[in-house]
């Protein structure tokens, strides 16, 4: 399947540009997808093996923290967005 990947702010800096189309194996989850960027970018999004709670991930507008964390599912035509942590006062 291919997704379309959104980068922000410093994790936009890591990747070098702010979109990304790939392909993915049918059955990945935002996990795998998170999983394979973090080898290849070294991004920072897990801790203890699980997303970090400052991370936010948006599949299709989402965030998969109400979904089913890194085991949602995704298919053909998915966006993620990957965005660092945010703060501010």
């Amino acid at each position: 399947m291919e997704l379309t990947l959104r980068f922000f702010a410093n994790f936009r800096e890591d990747v070098g540009q702010k979109e990304l189309e790939r392909e993915f194996p049918d059955d990945s989850t935002v996990g795998n997808v998170l999983e394979s960027l973090t080898e290849e970018y070294g991004i920072d999004v897990f801790e203890g093996g699980d997303l970090r709670p400052q991370i936010s991930i948006m599949k299709n507008g989402k965030d998969v923290v109400h979904l089913d964390g890194r085991e949602t599912s995704l298919s053909d035509g998915d966006k993620l967005s990957i965005f660092p942590p945010v703060a501010g006062g």
